[in-house]
């Protein structure tokens, strides 16, 4: 393995640990480790656990650490940390403590990093899959709108397009800027929505602005046709986590086989995006939009019995 990789710890030594040993397997170069600080006085043992646990590489490798004095919280600590590992490397992967690889990851993400390095339609590599166990096509990886961060990779070039502050929402939220990347109403409202409770910190998060800077600058996430990154941490010791909606079981892990079948072309998968838009963020579309859809279907099935 060449490519460094990226991993982002706070306070639960028990899983960090897990996916630590998936990294040990994998051996990279070099290692970067950003933790947050504690929020409380509780959490101190465990921080310093887990700080403990991954400042002991057993393989060689450069280890850099970024260790925060105090709880900077979601947005400013995953922002931060990477805006220190790509001031010193041009491309990395990225694990957070809940993130648990299968070892394809690692090898899918680092040819992806080098096939597509320096094509600028290209911004994010993701290890999830949404698609509930659908294969989409012949081909290893389709392409996304949307960049899922429960295990990922990038390029310093993208990541200069990253603001955390995304400034530049307040001029294109009156425009038809949204409309003219998503389509359907219900799905603008449900990213308007999403955009403006970031802008305004209602949300303690910082991958809508990922989400937000690739949209801006037209890229498309390479997304794997399976599930190679098991989120384990959506229970009572996650930050995010919602006592409403209760744990959920982590999705099932799955691998990619070598070598990869790419597709031929750079082009965005809508069926792939429709499917996540409904069944992962939940949003319900328009009636006039679905039946536009369907005419459209229609037609088309039409034209092909002719």
């Amino acid at each position: 393995m060449r490519t460094p990789v990226a991993f982002f710890v706070y306070r639960r030594p028990d899983l960090t640990e897990r996916v630590f040993e998936e990294i040990t397997k994998a051996q990279p170069p070099q290692l970067f480790v950003v933790a947050d600080g504690p929020s409380c006085p509780e959490d101190e043992a465990a921080c310093r656990q887990v700080r403990s646990l991954v400042s002991r590489a057993s393989w060689p490798c450069q280890l850099l650490v970024n260790f925060a004095d105090k709880n900077l919280g979601c947005r400013l600590r995953v922002s931060s940390g990477l805006d220190w590992v790509f001031e010193r490397v041009e491309r990395a992967i990225i694990l957070e403590d809940d993130c648990l690889p299968d070892p394809s990851f690692f090898r899918f993400c680092e040819e992806l990093l080098d096939r597509y390095g320096d094509d600028n339609r290209v911004m994010h590599i993701g290890g999830c899959n949404f698609q509930d166990g659908k294969l989409l096509g012949k081909h290893s990886y389709y392409f996304s709108r949307y960049c899922h961060v429960w295990g990922w990779a990038t390029w310093r070039r993208a990541w200069r397009a990253y603001d955390v502050a995304m400034s530049k929402w307040h001029g294109l939220r009156s425009t038809d800027w949204l409309s003219a990347r998503l389509g359907d109403p219900g799905v603008v409202d449900y990213w308007r929505k999403v955009f403006d409770c970031t802008v305004q910190g209602a949300v303690d998060t910082w991958d809508y602005q990922w989400v937000f800077a690739c949209w801006q600058n037209g890229g498309v996430a390479a997304t794997p046709n399976a599930n190679l990154v098991a989120n384990l941490g959506l229970n009572e010791g996650g930050t995010h986590f919602d006592p409403a909606a209760g744990a959920r079981p982590a999705m099932r892990l799955d691998s990619l086989s070598f070598p990869l079948r790419h597709p031929p072309a750079v082009l965005r998968d809508n069926r792939a995006d429709r499917h996540t838009e409904a069944f992962h963020y939940g949003i319900r579309f328009s009636k006039g939009y679905k039946a536009s859809m369907m005419r459209l279907v229609s037609r088309a099935i039409g034209r092909l019995l002719e």
